[in-house]
């Protein structure tokens, strides 16, 4: 009987020895005489535990890890393909607890399947929502995306259904899907587990989208730091074409919708929708004023839906299992589940699916298990370099859209980046203003130059010159980015900034010199 071994080939794992890994256990498959069918699955996100290989048993998958390929031969004298017990004995991955208390729905297939086997897929559920929206009139499907609640989980939170309607209600002869797949955000990777670990969850997301707006053409838009979500994703779309997933007819539906793979330079500024469309025509990536909105006017100047990964990953549940269902999931506005990316020095780093509500001290505490060094937390940074930082006074903050922004945050992409009580929160403030002036596309005044001016004037703080009036000029500075700005990229930086100030004001006060020089 052939046995099956599961070894991540995601980036995180790759990172983390999981090549190694897999050729140390394809020698010892091999010296040992066994039957075995190795697969390289994406990750399940439990990446302080990467390389986690699992085993196929007849009472279940049985996993291990971390894994190095110094363990590989102590695992199979254990009998690793009878799941046999080990020091890296994990048991049955699902009871885990950091994915026992999850709802993936989104993430459901993640490291369980062959990211690039469409039959793995279908028998996970794949293609189903597909196959529903097939027999739809493009206004149903429009209807039921709208009445799932689901929003944009890119950052901005605005309603996918309202997008698609848009795009759905404007005439022309050609219409496009762009996926926004430039993830760039710090502690964010949702977006690449998906492309390199269930692939063909977005594809069937965006062939719902050109059904349901009368789009032929999509595109996903993969940052180039990500070779192996690129190759993951191009090979998936050669599986899917040459099934009839893709091409001149979507499971033999009338309409035809095809899917190309484009890579952008690494500039953070393309993960701004409009700059993005200019990236993906050959032109520079430069914000372009609004309106008109890409809905009517995009790529090419034809309309266009433009939807990140996970947005488009979360289409398919909804035609699957109903606009109620998904709804049912999450609190307030903020409808279904959000996949959650915690990093930075946290001791349990990895991606969390769960539906909107749960408190940010729960997300750290109880799920993250607190810091890595052992030391107080002193601040969490959510929705990425621009987002606010929240001091542990702020840890009953629901994780909902509307609640975050009663309180001068955003939840943007659900990254986390966690920091203890060694951070200086000046420099902290700074660095959210070197970002920002390293990355501006330049088109505005308020971003271009304001950023510059807050490095030099932060810098002054951190010299003791003149503080409570360079201060004064930080906010000023940052209350003309956020209303000024073109984009978020000048508008949102003042959140990292301000809430520095604000929350950690005894971070800002010169250092005495006696004291500075001790």
């Amino acid at each position: 009987m052939t046995v099956t071994i599961y070894i991540p080939g995601d980036s995180g794992a790759l990172a983390l020895g999981a090549d190694k890994v897999a050729k140390a256990i394809e020698l010892e498959v091999v010296a040992r005489g066994i039957d075995a069918r190795i697969v390289r699955n994406g990750s399940r996100g439990l990446y302080w535990l990467e390389p986690m290989v699992e085993v196929a048993t007849d009472t279940g998958r049985v996993a291990y890890g971390p894994v190095s390929a110094k363990d590989v031969p102590s695992l199979f004298d254990a009998g690793l393909v009878d799941g046999g017990q080990h020091k890296l004995s994990l048991g049955n991955p699902e009871e885990i607890p950091f994915l026992a208390k999850q709802t993936r729905l989104t993430f459901a297939r993640c490291g369980i399947i062959d990211p690039v086997s469409l039959d793995d897929y279908e028998a996970h559920g794949g293609l189903t929502g597909l196959r529903n929206a097939v027999k739809m009139a493009p206004a149903d499907i429009v209807k039921q995306v709208t009445d799932s609640g689901l929003r944009g989980r890119g950052g901005a939170g605005f309603p996918t259904g309202i997008k698609w309607k848009t795009v759905l209600d404007t005439a022309a002869e050609q219409k496009y899907i762009v996926c926004n797949a430039d993830e760039g955000d710090s502690a964010t990777f949702s977006d690449r587990m998906i492309m390199e670990g269930d692939p063909f969850v977005l594809i069937e997301g965006m062939a719902i989208a050109g059904l349901a707006t009368g789009a032929t053409k999509g595109y996903v838009y993969l940052r180039s730091e990500y070779p192996h979500a690129i190759a993951v994703m191009n090979k998936a779309v050669r599986v899917a074409r040459s099934a009839g997933v893709l091409g001149k007819s979507v499971l033999g539906a009338s309409q035809g919708f095809d899917i190309e793979i484009r890579s952008g330079a690494g500039a953070y500024v393309c993960g701004e929708e409009t700059s993005l469309l200019n990236s993906l025509e050959g032109k520079r990536g430069v914000v372009r004023a609004k309106p008109p909105l890409p809905a009517i006017q995009g790529l090419f100047g034809k309309p266009t839906v433009i939807n990140n990964v996970i947005s488009l990953a979360s289409v398919p549940i909804v035609m699957d299992k109903g606009a109620d269902y998904y709804r049912d999931f999450g609190m307030g506005r903020s409808r279904g589940t959000i996949p959650i990316q915690i990093a930075g020095n946290v001791r349990h780093g990895g991606l969390f699916e769960v539906a909107f509500g749960l408190s940010l001290g729960e997300i750290i505490d109880e799920i993250g298990g607190g810091t890595a060094t052992g030391r107080p937390v002193k601040a969490v940074q959510v929705g990425g370099p621009l987002g606010a930082y929240f001091p542990r006074a702020l840890f009953d903050t629901p994780f909902d859209y509307e609640e975050f922004a009663k309180r001068d945050g955003l939840i943007g992409h659900a990254g986390i980046t966690v920091f203890d009580d060694s951070a200086d929160m000046l420099k902290m403030a700074r660095f959210a203003m070197e970002f920002c002036a390293i990355e501006s596309c330049g088109k505005c005044t308020p971003c271009r130059i304001g950023s510059t001016r807050g490095v030099e004037t932060l810098d002054k703080v951190a010299q003791g010159i003149e503080p409570e009036k360079n201060l004064a000029l930080v906010s000023d500075l940052c209350n003309t980015m956020k209303f000024g700005s073109l984009c978020a990229l000048g508008g949102f930086t003042p959140y990292p900034v301000v809430s520095a100030l604000t929350h950690f004001p005894e971070d800002f006060r010169p250092v005495p010199v006696a004291q500075a020089a001790e």
